[in-house]
């Protein structure tokens, strides 16, 4: 299957040149639970570390990187395509004369890691003649050596290609079976082996973990040729296998009977209810344009957190020094020196690379940090950043947050979004009472397509599934749904959060940021939140 061709299946779209690790070289199955000894990439790091110092580098750190993937790709009864991946090579950093340098090379041989580590050296000692300040590294503790797990009970790798497919296509059974005209399904596995090398005296060994099954039902009008879309409700997991297996304890059924998943996964009754609902949207009214209380569940409000809050906190974005992939940032330095009304005074938002179950969670970053958890915004005011080493001097910290990352041994890591996600109300409270307290409103469940501008502040959602509220009950289904906003009078409308045991997380699995582009890997979670008195739009008639 080719490139075009895979993308095209996946629905992914132009953004499909992002897929990480997709040039790698295509391997047998069996080759994806293989490992390279510890000690191994040890004395390769060695050669690196040993190499650089001699040349003259005052720090150095070797990234010894193997990334394998697995894409299992399907429509209505036929497998498109099964891709297994993997792409291993040594990437070398370097600070030398105050500057960075970086080189890298797929021969995993001592020799060639030790020129790469030569290489990297010159190369910043020739960035030093045009650097105007030289890098400051926050300190960070030697660990000698430790490792980490993606705690997973079942490796992905390691089932039969068989049962993915047999998985995929029942998936795809039963979603025709209950109405849809077209499904495909996928199932995205990656295993990323990292292994962490630095003159700061750290050798860390991690095993990462993630699983995606995402799928798409078409509903189709025979009478008009009118189609709708329902995509699935999971969210891309930092999990094994047993994600699929559709535990009872972790759904949470909304008001209106749409279930949403938690720590695991029930594919088959998604496809259902998709097929079901997709047959409902193309009945279902166009939304009157107007001012509405919301009601965004966790699997929605998730990429309005990524967009208006992640990634306007990220440090280089407020800095500039991020700006031509999605622009900057309107929450500069001073709106944090002065505490910044950012939301309401019950939004907490926090940031992570911790949190079971995530996306972005693993025990060290790329530059060798611990992770931990930290916050952003606190009763509402915004009170910190996203931060790598060289970063944490510029807002007079000592330490980095650990959130530094690199999609490949070949590129170079720098700070990446962590998991950020917004804390859950304090009082007790559930879906159903919050819609009970809305006269004239609207529910939203599920990504969609979106807009925000180039300081991420004025932005537009879309969603899946939208449903009418009025004095308290739900009553229909909606379609043509899109809501406006300005971030900070979006967040500080927040009036309502369901506690803790409403409690789920979103997934990005393929978010990019720089040039040459990198992706990564992001979840966000949250509780059903309330927002009162948000411009809602008719896109239909958006459109004319």
């Amino acid at each position: 299957m080719d490139r075009r061709r895979f993308l095209a299946a996946c629905g992914i779209g132009a953004g499909g040149v992002l897929l990480p690790g997709f040039a790698g070289r295509a391997i047998a199955a069996q080759e994806l639970v293989t490992t390279v000894d510890v000690a191994v990439k040890k004395r390769l790091a060695d050669a690196g570390l040993s190499a650089a110092t001699a040349a003259g580098a005052s720090y150095c750190d070797v990234r010894i990187g193997r990334y394998m993937r697995q894409f299992v790709i399907t429509r209505e009864a036929n497998v498109q395509g099964i891709t297994n991946t993997e792409s291993s090579g040594i990437g070398v950093r370097v600070i030398a004369d105050g500057a960075w340098g970086f080189a890298a090379t797929n021969d995993m041989t001592a020799e060639a890691v030790a020129g790469a580590a030569r290489l990297a050296v010159a190369i910043a000692k020739a960035n030093a003649g045009s650097q105007t300040e030289p890098v400051q590294l926050a300190p960070t503790p030697a660990l000698g050596e430790v490792s980490w797990r993606t705690p997973i009970r079942r490796n992905a790798m390691e089932v039969p290609i068989e049962e993915k497919v047999a998985l995929l296509l029942g998936v795809n059974a039963a979603a025709t079976q209950a109405g849809a005209n077209f499904v495909n399904s996928q199932l995205f596995l990656v295993n990323e082996q990292k292994y962490f090398a630095s003159t700061d005296g750290s050798y860390i060994d991690q095993d990462i973990h993630r699983i995606w099954a995402p799928f798409s039902v078409t509903a189709v009008d025979q009478a008009t040729g009118k189609f709708r879309e329902r995509d699935g409700l999971s969210a891309p997991m930092g999990m094994g296998y047993e994600y699929l297996e559709g535990r009872a304890e972790d759904k949470t059924t909304a008001p209106n009977g749409v279930v949403s998943y938690g720590m695991s996964y029930d594919m088959t009754e998604d496809a259902v209810a998709a097929a079901r609902q997709a047959r409902e949207k193309l009945s279902a009214a166009s939304v009157q344009p107007g001012q509405y209380d919301l009601v965004l569940d966790p699997n929605h409000l998730g990429l309005t957190i990524h967009e208006s809050i992640g990634h306007p906190l990220e440090l280089d974005r407020v800095l500039g020094y991020e700006a031509n992939y999605a622009g900057t940032s309107f929450a500069t330095l001073d709106k944090q020196q002065a505490r910044f009304q950012y939301g309401s005074d019950i939004v907490n938002v926090f940031a992570d690379k911790t949190q079971a179950g995530s996306l972005g969670a693993v025990g060290y970053d790329d530059e060798g940090v611990r992770t931990k958890e930290w916050a952003l915004i606190d009763a509402g005011k915004l009170v910190d950043y996203q931060k790598t080493r060289d970063q944490a001097h510029i807002v007079g910290q000592t330490e980095s947050d650990g959130c530094s990352y690199a999609d490949s041994w070949s590129t170079v890591q720098f700070q990446r979004m962590p998991n950020v996600s917004l804390r859950p109300g304090t009082t007790p409270m559930t879906a159903a009472q919050m819609i009970a307290n809305v006269e004239n409103g609207i529910y939203i469940l599920g990504r969609g397509s979106y807009s925000i501008d180039q300081q991420r502040y004025n932005a537009q959602f879309g969603g899946t599934l939208f449903y009418e509220i009025k004095n308290g009950e739900i009553t229909r289904p909606l379609e043509d749904v899109a809501y406006q906003m300005r971030t900070p009078e979006f967040w500080n409308a927040c009036s309502g959060i369901c506690d803790e045991t409403d409690y789920r997380m979103f997934g990005s699995f393929f978010d990019g940021k720089g040039q040459p582009s990198q992706v990564s890997a992001v979840s966000h979670g949250s509780s059903t939140t309330r927002f009162d008195g948000i411009n809602v739009i008719n896109t239909a008639r958006s459109l004319g």
